[in-house]
């Protein structure tokens, strides 16, 4: 097997990867009626103000909402290799919200400004600059 053909297989083995991983995160998340982002949000070190606006009574319920079914939606959409690159533009987003809340400028839980929600990040662009969705994905298919 050539080259090219091997980073195709190992990117869409990625893709699929990442798409198993916001799947079962979104999923495990709509079927615990008692799980909300609530705690997370409100226990931020960096833009505590914003994210404390979040997980407020009037708000946590749309805020909730949108983490689980994108978490859900992005994963299918990795897993299927359809729309990649609209799921990796909101992945990107949707990470940059996760670590900003444990940032504590520099230091993160888990290293120096890089944890893994950055991984993640940097994993979607480059599925958006390879065009992840087209290598064993429905994106070629229906030219997206």
């Amino acid at each position: 097997m050539d080259k090219n053909k091997q980073t195709k297989y190992a990117l869409a083995a990625l893709r699929i990867g990442m798409g198993w991983l916001f799947f079962y995160a979104g999923l495990s998340k709509i079927l615990n009626p008692e799980w909300t982002s609530a705690g997370y949000l409100s226990g931020a070190k960096t833009f505590p103000g914003l994210f404390q606006w979040f997980s407020q009574a009037g708000n946590i319920g749309w805020v909730d909402f949108l983490n689980e079914w994108g978490l859900l939606l992005i994963g299918l959409s990795l897993i299927l290799g359809l729309f990649v690159r609209y799921a990796s533009y909101a992945g990107i987003a949707l990470m940059a919200l996760y670590w900003l809340p444990v940032l504590d400028f520099q230091k993160v839980d888990h290293g120096i400004l890089v944890d893994d929600h950055i991984i993640y990040i940097l994993a979607m662009i480059v599925f958006i600059k390879a065009k992840a969705g087209e290598h064993l994905g429905l994106d070629k298919k229906y030219k997206i």
